[in-house]
């Protein structure tokens, strides 16, 4: 009998919020975690709140004290953290928080309920974390959008691209009505895989849903194919393919044999 497996979700707010995460979508994390019938033990977010502003902006202290209730009628457990404002010696104002402590104290005395932890942010801090919790029998994924470190991806057991999963990040710009994402019509967000320089086209790699696999991987996308001419900055098309460059487009109806469906309007929203 197949055991049901644990899962952990802890947010690095603030680190998500700063590096292309800002409006994640909480519930399609949550989501995300729990696929493949995964068991969802820990739900976590950590933000941060500047007091200082607060005293100063009623709106702001209302948006974010609203923001917070949010994310616990999702289910999460949300630590909020004070923004400290402090002087560097050339008297720049610097302001600065720290979560990092609270986190890996959670995950690590949350690890005997455990058997996999999401671990969203891009913070290299956390690398010995990892490694801590990895020692624990824990599979870690860390999930980042921007700006993550090298190193924080290379010791995770998976790193998650949170531009590609579906939904988890709004699509620019989206007109109100936009079909579903994957749908024809819908904008998505996936990586080239394969271009043919000499030609001119190239096929786009991206789930057309929520993977519901306990390990994700890449021959679970469903393929777009692209001519370089579909693509708004063409000097991308000497760097392609490349698993490091987000593109975002258009699913537009297949036009060839195969029925592959098209990308049209590509923009790169990562990597750039």
């Amino acid at each position: 009998m197949m055991t049901m497996r644990r899962t952990g979700v802890y947010v690095d707010g603030t680190s998500i919020d700063m590096n292309g995460g800002h409006g994640m979508r909480y519930d399609v994390l949550r989501a995300l975690a729990g696929r493949a019938d995964a068991a969802i033990q820990r739900l976590h977010a950590y933000l941060t709140f500047d007091e200082r502003r607060a005293t100063r902006s009623p709106e702001y202290e209302a948006r974010v004290k609203g923001y917070q209730a949010a994310l616990r009628d999702k289910g999460f457990r949300v630590t909020v953290k004070p923004l400290k404002h402090y002087a560097e010696e050339d008297g720049v104002e610097m302001i600065k928080s720290n979560s990092e402590l609270g986190i890996a104290v959670d995950a690590l005395s949350e690890t005997a309920t455990l058997d996999t932890i999401l671990l969203a942010t891009g913070d290299g801090d956390f690398v010995e974390v990892v490694r801590a919790l990895q020692k624990k029998g824990c599979r870690v994924e860390v999930l980042g959008f921007d700006s993550v470190s090298a190193e924080l991806r290379d010791v995770a057991d998976q790193f998650i691209n949170g531009y590609l999963i579906p939904n988890l990040l709004p699509v620019r710009d989206a007109p109100p009505g936009l079909p579903v994402w994957g749908q024809i019509g819908s904008r998505v967000r996936g990586v080239c895989n394969r271009f043919e320089q000499e030609d001119g086209y190239g096929f786009i790699a991206f789930w057309s849903s929520l993977p519901n696999t306990p390990l994700l991987a890449a021959t679970e996308t469903s393929p777009a194919y692209f001519r370089g001419s579909s693509l708004q900055d063409p000097t991308t098309l000497s760097r392609l393919p490349s698993r490091s460059i987000v593109l975002e487009f258009e699913l537009a109806s297949p036009t060839r044999l195969n029925g592959i469906p098209e990308a049209r309007g590509i923009q790169i929203v990562s990597g750039a």
